[in-house]
């Protein structure tokens, strides 16, 4: 088990060195991070230096008392990255029930009122799972970089899951950024949704 467990560390620490690398290299297409990533965005530095990405999305953003400060400091860094977004509370550190903005969150997403969604507690689980009731969604709980770059390629996932008591924010913002900018892979993943979409659609009959 301890060996388990330091391999998961090293993996981590590898996926968040292989991210540092590639925000290194914003504009060498021939760099190999680009590479195996040929459907991401192009990025480039605005004046200031900041990374700044190529296209902008709507994203319908929530969290509970536990995620609220990670929630404020994500809404500046999609700010920073040029992306519109609706902020459906929590307003404040005081103690909320977190299923209701996760609720809202997937259903501006289902709606079509918000391309991508995000929700943030404690942990990130219960908001997953709630964001998760709401058909048409796909909520992933990302709390590190591969996880984020695989729900995107296998699941297409349109709402992320982060846990405010687990992720700092700086590691916080290279989820996000990734999450956003990696492509679904399709293929036999889009064989796989239909069947998620098909038992949605049984259950709602």
């Amino acid at each position: 088990m301890v060996l388990g467990s330091w391999f998961l560390v090293l993996g981590s620490a590898f996926d968040v060195l292989t991210h540092l690398t590639h925000l290194t290299h914003p504009t060498d297409l021939t760099h190999p991070t680009y590479q195996a990533r040929p459907a991401c965005p192009a990025r480039d530095r605005s004046a200031s230096g900041d990374i700044v990405q190529s296209f902008a999305v709507h994203i319908a953003i929530g969290a509970d008392h536990a995620g609220f400060l990670l929630k404020e400091h994500l809404k500046q860094t999609l700010a920073r990255l040029g992306h519109a977004v609706d902020d459906l509370g929590t307003d404040s550190e005081a103690a909320v029930d977190y299923p209701p903005f996760c609720f809202a969150v997937g259903r501006a997403v289902a709606e079509g009122r918000a391309d991508r969604g995000i929700v943030l507690g404690g942990s990130g689980q219960g908001e997953q799972i709630a964001a998760n009731k709401v058909p048409g969604i796909r909520a992933a709980l990302c709390n590190d970089l591969y996880t984020a770059r695989l729900s995107r390629e296998h699941n297409d996932a349109n709402v992320l899951s982060m846990g405010g008591r687990i992720v700092a924010f700086g590691l916080a913002d290279a989820i996000l950024e990734l999450w956003l900018a990696t492509a679904f892979q399709g293929g036999r993943h889009q064989r796989r949704l239909d069947q998620i979409s098909e038992q949605e659609a049984r259950c709602r009959t």
